[in-house]
């Protein structure tokens, strides 16, 4: 068997969807734009150029889900997914995807992003799994603390580990594996993988795969 995995924000998507569901929140007045909008673009920035404390931006960015109940966060859920998520999809994400499935390889989608905002950005690509940093629930409501190892850096690889080893794998199982990535966050995921692809790739990734010898594609729509 042969294992696909796909990095989601600004790889299988044209956009971020952490930072696109705070906006979400900020634009609908769930959340206070003065307090909340600027920090937002900042923990994306530190993302970027690859400074981000995990640890610090999940206390912000799960806080949230904390505040709310299940029911709203649903609701508000389905409009950012049909606002801010489907958009963004392009035909050449979906087709990557339904060629993997299509091979028979066990797919998933790794990503830092919290499984709140990204479950139901698998189920529309009809990825059956998802590795993601997990929100920690207590009684039926989310604490605002995350759930075990953040699914991030070197996070991803003790997460992708966990994973399998509930599926009875290992990694080594595999006669192949691939990962699809846009960030250079991602790099010791993609050193691990038999075959590394850059997607549209920041340019810390870009020259490391130009480097290595990587493929380097685009999922963006012409």
């Amino acid at each position: 068997m042969r294992l696909a995995l796909f990095d989601l924000d600004n790889t299988l998507l044209a956009g971020d969807s952490d930072y696109e569901w705070g906006q979400f929140l900020v634009d609908r007045g769930v959340l206070a734009r003065d307090e909340y909008e600027a920090q937002n673009r900042a923990y994306y920035e530190q993302y970027v150029a690859g400074t981000l404390d995990i640890h610090e931006f999940l206390g912000f960015a799960l806080r949230p889900l904390a505040e709310h109940t299940p029911e709203d966060l649903a609701r508000w859920h389905q409009e950012f997914m049909r606002e801010r998520i489907v958009p963004v999809i392009t035909p050449q994400a979906r087709e990557l995807v339904r060629k993997h499935l299509g091979s028979g390889e066990l797919c998933a989608i790794i990503t830092a992003t919290n499984s709140f905002v990204t479950a139901p950005i698998a189920r529309e690509f009809g990825v059956p799994h998802l590795v993601a940093t997990e929100p920690e629930m207590r009684d039926g409501r989310y604490t605002g603390r995350v759930a075990g190892t953040p699914c991030f850096r070197e996070g991803k690889l003790r997460r992708l580990d966990e994973w399998l080893a509930g599926l009875g794998r290992r990694f080594a199982d595999f006669a192949d594996s691939t990962c699809y990535s846009d960030s250079h966050n991602d790099l010791p995921l993609l050193d691990f993988a038999d075959t590394a692809v850059a997607v549209d790739p920041d340019p810390t990734l870009r020259a490391e795969a130009q480097r290595r010898g990587w493929a380097v594609i685009s999922l963006k729509a012409p």
